[in-house]
């Protein structure tokens, strides 16, 4: 047995469902969940209608799919990519990129492939649960990266010392960020860049959250290596995915791209752990990655909850729409797990404690005393926990 296995932290729904076990909600109040980071929106029509296309299916059960992904869907993904992120040079879509099952499952294997057993792997602090899990089963030594308020919740490595940053394997991002939305700049991505050629490591950024955005769009890694002119994108891998972008959470499909050296070992690994997405998926993936109206219409669809939302429960619980993704990441006028309690007991709103998005470092919780919610139910639902939360607050003793 893996002894790694047992160093393992429970996921935070886990927790939660610890947490609320014994409440009973009141009754005559449908359940409204802002827990989980589920998109909700309908997935596109023409998509629904190409993996229905009897011929697609045929063509895609019949066969074993490649590993490596099919030309057509490395073509669609590198010239997303190159568009969406203004590289100056075109990406390769033989050797920079490979298609993944979801970034979640990538997020993690990709640990596997960088990390040699030891040193340290940086993480932002709240962070995506999968980080911390891949590098302890890698073997490595979690380095806990502050994202806090007063640098505007991106990872604050000002701390870190000469000594950490030579035992680092691997740097994990996420921008924008999870759970507050918060945007790295070019300029802050590439420090991290800079570091990493003095170091010697890895770069990993997480970037599903790019296309929810309110105004501007988000740079990404790779984008910040090609504005200092690194075209090979030395030690720099960006994943992104088709479930929050497309609404296909269900797919299971996303992709790795950057470095084409670290991209083949990924492949490598891949080929014995036996993750090629069925052809079918591949090909609806590509339909996915060339088509820009649908994320247009996704991106105004959040806009309207986040408007809607606000404006019911910024009198009583001011809050900012964030610069990207679909959640809030208020602070709670009591402690955030009380909070939960409270608010699921009294209005059958679910939301998820701040603390168990993070971990103590130094007596120090960056996610202690805020909540997370996510505006990913219908409109209605949106209004409807709003509504409820105002009313809840406004009683609050």
């Amino acid at each position: 047995m893996n002894k790694h296995l047992d160093s393992l932290h429970p996921y935070p729904f886990e927790k939660l469902n610890g947490l609320v076990a014994d409440v009973t909600p009141p009754e005559g109040k449908k359940p409204i969940s802002l827990a989980l980071g589920e998109p909700t929106h309908r997935t596109p029509t023409f998509l629904i209608d190409a993996y229905c296309d009897p011929e697609m299916i045929a063509n895609g059960f019949g066969t074993y799919p490649p590993t490596k992904g099919l030309l057509e869907l490395r073509e669609a993904i590198a010239n997303f990519v190159t568009t969406r992120f203004n590289l100056s040079r075109a990406i390769d879509a033989g050797t920079e990129v490979l298609p993944v099952n979801g970034t979640r499952e990538a997020l993690f294997a990709i640990a596997q492939v960088l990390i040699n057993g030891s040193g340290l792997t940086f993480i932002p602090n709240p962070f995506y649960q999968i980080y911390e899990g891949a590098a302890i089963l890698a073997g490595s030594t979690t380095r806990f990266i502050p994202c806090d308020e007063a640098n505007n919740f991106n990872p604050d490595f000002s701390e870190i010392t000469k000594a950490e940053w030579e035992a680092c394997s691997l740097v994990y991002l996420c921008t924008p960020g999870n759970p507050s939305g918060s945007i790295m700049s070019i300029e802050d991505l590439q420090y991290v860049i800079r570091k990493s050629d003095e170091y010697k490591f890895a770069i990993v950024s997480d970037e599903c959250y790019s296309e929810i955005y309110s105004k501007t769009p988000p740079p990404g890694l790779l984008e910040a290596a090609s504005a200092m002119g690194r075209h090979d994108y030395k030690n720099c891998i960006a994943f992104n995915s088709l479930s929050k972008r497309s609404n296909l959470p269900g797919l299971r499909s996303g992709y790795a791209c950057g470095d084409s050296e670290i991209l083949e070992k990924f492949l490598l690994y891949r080929t014995y752990h036996g993750s090629a997405m069925p052809i079918q998926n591949q090909r609806l993936s590509a339909l996915a990655w060339e088509e820009e109206q649908h994320t247009i219409e996704n991106r105004s669809l959040y806009a309207e909850k986040y408007e809607a939302f606000l404006k019911i429960v910024n009198p009583v619980w001011p809050m900012q729409q964030p610069d990207a993704g679909f959640y809030l990441w208020p602070k709670t006028p009591i402690r955030d797990e009380e909070f939960t309690l409270q608010l699921l007991a009294q209005t059958n709103v679910k939301v998820v404690p701040g603390s168990y998005l993070a971990r103590e470092v130094n007596g120090v919780n960056p996610g202690a005393n805020r909540v997370r919610l996510a505006m990913v139910p219908e409109l209605e639902k949106c209004v409807e926990a709003a509504q409820r939360i105002k009313h809840f607050l406004e009683h609050l003793r």
